[in-house]
């Protein structure tokens, strides 16, 4: 098991609410651009699309709330696979505050939502199978 991240040091926010000064390192964890937004608004400290959703997967969901829990079970798949990358984004949450933004409209069923609960929680042995 990794060690261990405090909650607090893993803020989720959509990409439209903009920054605020609590936010640490912004980290945009979508696949795609937010739609209208300059480099600039969003006040980024990286872009991680290696842990986005892989594009099949997000074609798939379609932000469909039945699709939500097997969703939530093949992207931790889509993560277990990406160790190094993981491990990068957890030893920055572990170092200080990071804020996953993402763009979907729903704040509840997100991939930022999934990502935070991998990186607080690790991976088990379930979550590796799609």
């Amino acid at each position: 098991m990794p060690a261990s991240i405090p909650a607090a040091h893993i803020r989720l926010q959509r990409a439209y609410d903009g920054p605020t000064p609590e936010d640490g390192a912004r980290i945009l964890v979508d696949r795609l651009w937010p739609r209208g937004l300059k480099k600039e608004a969003l006040a980024l400290a990286g872009w991680t699309k290696e842990l986005a959703p892989s594009t099949a997967l997000r074609q798939w969901f379609q932000h469909e709330p039945g699709r939500w829990p097997e969703f939530q079970q093949r992207y931790r798949a889509e993560l277990a696979a990406r160790p190094e990358a993981v491990q990068a984004l957890r030893a920055q949450a572990q170092a200080g505050t990071v804020t996953l933004i993402y763009s979907a409209h729903s704040a509840e069923m997100n991939n930022a939502v999934v990502l935070r609960d991998f990186l607080l929680n690790g991976a088990t042995d379930h979550e590796t199978t799609p």
